[in-house]
């Protein structure tokens, strides 16, 4: 029998890219364990990313901010999102905007947290999430404004216990820094081998392979384990 899944999106289940590479579908499809997609992504994506996928929307999202569990129909809110609000307005008027243009797709829908292109400052960035009691994940894609205390690892554990699991239970999957703390909460952990140094040096295993060709590794090693 395999164990719970926990898996990263981007750089996990992605080309490089960034496209979601088709071939991670069928053996999610196929898992017979619960699969908690976890992302730094807002809400409304991994929960978009299980109904294409056909997979049940259990999702850490917001590095945490934000839990959801279908089965149960529950609904997790962590985070400090007044605190998310003012680093904003703080580095606006700082004299930089966030990176995404004016719709700003990337945060229209984020509850917990801000997001912040990566080719604007960061240790600005940093001083003012100080300032507001909040830190910055650098995520590879996007600089992450999040609360102390929260991250994939106390969102897993959110939806482990409304799915009546334990995070021991779960193997996890990931490639960046703000997976480093899920690897910590789980039984066992892979990094894929385009990841950062972070989630490496957490990780149990590092695949061969890297983006979603090193989380099909993965999953070959844990089901010839299971």
């Amino acid at each position: 029998m395999v164990p719970p899944l926990a898996v990263d999106i981007d750089g996990t289940l992605t080309r490089p890219d960034t496209s979601i590479d088709p071939r991670v579908i069928d053996p999610l499809r196929d898992w017979d364990a619960p699969v908690v997609v976890a992302t730094g992504k807002a809400f409304p994506y991994p929960v978009a990313l299980c109904g294409f996928f056909g997979i049940p929307a259990n999702v850490v999202a917001e590095n945490g901010g934000v839990v959801y569990v279908e089965a149960a129909d529950e609904l997790v809110h962590d985070g400090d999102p007044e605190g998310a609000r003012a680093v904003a307005e703080a580095y606006r008027e700082s004299g930089n905007d966030l990176g995404w243009g004016a719709v700003d797709p990337v945060n229209r829908w984020r509850e917990t947290e801000l997001a912040v292109s990566r080719e604007h400052p960061l240790e600005l960035l940093e001083r003012i999430a100080a300032d507001h009691g909040m830190r910055v994940l650098d995520t590879g894609y996007a600089y992450h404004v999040t609360a102390t205390g929260v991250d994939k690892a106390s969102g897993l554990r959110s939806a482990a216990r409304i799915l009546d699991r334990s995070p021991a239970e779960f193997v996890a999957v990931g490639d960046s820094e703000n997976d480093a703390a899920l690897f910590d909460a789980v039984g066992r952990s892979y990094a894929v081998a385009n990841a950062d140094e972070a989630a490496r040096a957490a990780a149990d295993e590092v695949t061969d392979a890297g983006y979603a060709d090193g989380f099909l590794k993965a999953v070959e090693h844990i089901r010839s384990a299971a």
